[in-house]
């Protein structure tokens, strides 16, 4: 088929890299357009563009998929079917039906449950055992046209954002060419998405990231495995912003005392108790505010902590 393909990130970039290795034929590449990233602000090409421009396939970085001139120029590829992964922009009713299979989205959930901007990182919070990944024949709605082809994968007890992503981008990659190989059957026996079991994956605002020492361990837990990919777990101390990106619930808590959430009532070269609403929590790797990310070890040799000490808002 012949396709144009719609994706910015690292993820959509793995379903690109799947598509140049199939029999299909990639027309034109659409990302969003470059911008300031990184402590220096220096202005980067998405993970997609890069691709892209690695295989010499022509590339739109429109501001407004609206604007006649980008209307225009599209006459240039007559497409087959649009492919669109996490590619960050809506795309107007317009295209949706401009190509003769109309356009397809790869998402990172098995819909209708986590649809939305951050699928991958709402399902890590819940504590949800499974997901997977959706191909859906996209319609103005968000994330609810019907699915074509869908593929789970079991989440890990130890799961990180990172991880999961990573598994995510593969299965995406290799159910979006499964199911353009049987784009006409599918859609024939497209599957409209249930009533019941819808959940929205909001986007992952930066105040998320911040620990209530008043929620239990396993929250705690999951919300660290969870913002390694950004925005990353975070907790004052002293006056100061750690960030924490490694830690263990204590399933034997050491501690009797009964000090409140956020104390800290162990450290030793296997990590830093910290009490929470429910059980306790071992940190193991953490980060100060512009320093390096460390180990338990490293850690507490350049930085002086004391049981008894509280993390956390005062």
């Amino acid at each position: 088929m012949r396709l144009i393909f719609a994706g910015t990130p690292d993820f959509a970039a793995t379903s690109l890299e799947a598509l140049l290795s199939s029999d299909h034929q990639v027309l034109a590449v659409l990302t969003q357009p470059d911008r300031p990233a990184g402590r220096g602000q220096k202005i980067r090409e998405s993970p997609v563009k890069q691709c892209a421009r690695a295989a010499q396939l022509p590339v739109l970085q429109p501001h407004s998929l609206k604007d006649p001139e980008f209307m225009a120029c599209l006459e240039k590829w007559p497409a087959d079917a649009w492919v669109v992964v996490a590619y960050g922009m809506i795309l107007p009713p317009a295209l949706l039906t401009l190509p003769p299979f109309g356009a397809l989205n790869v998402h990172a959930s098995l819909l209708p449950r986590w649809r939305g901007a951050a699928p991958i990182q709402r399902a890590l919070l819940a504590g949800d055992r499974e997901t997977g990944i959706s191909l859906m024949q996209m319609e103005a709605g968000l994330d609810t046209g019907p699915i074509l082809l869908q593929r789970a994968c079991p989440i890990e007890t130890r799961e990180t954002g990172q991880s999961l992503h990573d598994r995510l981008a593969k299965l995406g990659a290799n159910t979006l060419v499964e199911g353009l190989d049987q784009l006409d059957y599918l859609q024939r026996h497209a599957r409209p998405q249930p009533v019941l079991g819808v959940a929205y994956a909001d986007k992952i605002r930066k105040e998320e990231a911040e620990i209530d020492w008043g929620a239990s361990a396993a929250e705690i837990d999951r919300k660290i495995r969870a913002f390694v990919t950004g925005p990353v777990a975070r907790t004052w101390s002293g006056e100061g912003m750690l960030r924490l990106w490694e830690a263990e619930i204590e399933e034997k808590p050491f501690s009797s005392r009964n000090d409140p959430p956020g104390t800290l009532c162990h450290l030793d070269h296997q990590g830093i108790g910290v009490v929470c609403g429910e059980g306790l929590l071992r940190v193991t790797r953490l980060q100060r505010a512009g320093g390096k990310i460390l180990s338990i070890q490293e850690f507490l040799r350049g930085n002086a902590m004391k049981v008894g000490e509280k993390w956390g808002k005062a």
